[in-house]
């Protein structure tokens, strides 16, 4: 099973505090939206990815564009609303990867991994959790969250969904609980960014 991506780079990154757009901020050198791109190039499970943008990530937009990648334009009216924008843009009425572009230590291995569950929990959704005690033990943010089996968890992001069921109010969904590094390092604030970039400098040490 392969499906399509959509990486979600239409925030407008307000916590940062920053002039630049958040995709586009350096991590260890190197912009978000670079490392969350390479990550979805290397997946064997991803057949085709789309960039989604808006009016708030202008000079993302241009980046990924002269890059030649595919962008989607949406309203910015909110993360989950601009992720339905795209997938009817696109058509996509099939089950599509959804990740953000803030994701610096995610890959295209555990992308597949992510895949290969929705495949076999044989329901029309999968989320990735982290436990929220872990993302404050090591000092990160934690700037929303979901229930899944009446526990609260910090919501990484990464997800897929039926495109055909985009319209329906309840979609059932099974859950990835995790603490791994891919998706434990969210960026969402200049604190965050602190914080993960001294973890991964430790990890390439090890």
């Amino acid at each position: 099973m392969r499906v399509p991506a959509l990486i979600m780079a239409g925030g407008k990154g307000k916590r940062m505090g920053l002039a630049i757009e958040k995709p586009l901020l350096p991590f260890l050198g190197k912009p978000l939206i670079d490392r969350v791109v390479e990550a979805v190039e290397s997946s064997k499970k991803i057949s085709e990815f789309y960039i989604v943008t808006s009016e708030s990530t202008p000079q993302t937009e241009e980046k990924c564009l002269k890059e030649g990648l595919t962008v989607i334009r949406t309203a910015g009216k909110g993360y989950h609303d601009d992720l339905k924008q795209a997938i009817l843009k696109t058509q996509l009425n099939c089950p599509v990867l959804t990740i953000p572009a803030d994701l610096p230590a995610v890959t295209g291995k555990f992308l597949d991994k992510v895949v290969k569950a929705y495949e076999k929990s044989g329901k029309d959704a999968l989320a990735v959790f982290v436990p929220i005690k872990t993302r404050e033990e090591i000092e990160l943010s934690v700037s929303s969250t979901d229930l899944h089996d009446g526990v609260s968890y910090a919501v990484s992001g990464v997800n897929i969904i039926n495109g055909a069921k985009i319209h329906e109010s309840h979609i059932d969904t099974s859950a990835i609980i995790t603490e791994e590094i891919e998706v434990l390092l969210n960026i969402n604030t200049l604190k965050d960014l602190d914080v993960a970039e001294k973890i991964m400098r430790e990890s390439k040490k090890n």
